[in-house]
């Protein structure tokens, strides 16, 4: 377990799925504009449908047995309050990964994923060994933005039609850190410049 005060990062597990559903569906309507979606295979079919909690626990569980992912959730003051995953792990000359997330909206704006994104990538750096971390977020997408924004996250750019969310292929800003830029870890650097509203 990773954690730093009321916030914990934790491996995601199978007896979960309770928890897991009930957040996750409170905030179905507030998530959806942001979440990835599966395309048609071919024009004019359906989509796919979506895996079962199950189904993705084991697909996650996999691909971190694999050395490709760290699948987490976030907890806050010992409740499962959203998911954190450090996917699309490469190693050799690029040691990377890219960070995706998603938090109960009744405790956004109280620093939670700042932090727990600040977690992570001290992980990443200092444990697991990658160089640097991406995040990519839509550009309509402002409490996303403002938590990479808090923690010092680069801005590189634009991916178009980078992944299909919502039920479309959407654009997205390419953040970025590398392990150089924080010597002294993302979580102390998030811990100096939080805001008194955030020190929780």
């Amino acid at each position: 377990m990773l954690a730093d005060g009321a916030i914990a990062l934790r491996p995601i597990r199978l007896r979960d799925q309770r928890a897991w559903r009930e957040v996750n569906q409170r905030n179905r309507e507030w998530l959806r504009p942001w979440e990835a979606t599966i395309p048609p295979t071919l024009p004019g079919q359906y989509p796919a449908r979506r895996p079962t909690y199950r189904q993705m626990v084991r697909h996650l569980r996999a691909e971190a047995h694999g050395g490709r992912m760290l699948p987490f959730v976030v907890e806050y003051e010992g409740q499962l309050v959203g998911q954190l995953t450090v996917a699309g792990i490469t190693w050799g000359s690029m040691c990377s990964g890219h960070v995706g997330y998603w938090i109960d909206q009744a405790v956004a704006g109280r620093g939670v994923m700042p932090t727990a994104v600040a977690l992570a990538s001290d992980h990443c750096f200092r444990a697991v060994g990658l160089h640097r971390i991406e995040i990519c977020i839509r550009p309509e997408n402002g409490p996303s933005r403002r938590v990479v924004e808090k923690l010092g996250f680069r801005e590189e750019g634009v991916r178009p039609r980078y992944l299909h969310i919502d039920g479309a292929w959407r654009d997205h800003l390419v953040f970025a850190l590398t392990a150089e830029e924080v010597p002294e870890g993302l979580l102390t650097r998030w811990h100096q410049a939080r805001p008194p509203a955030e020190q929780k």
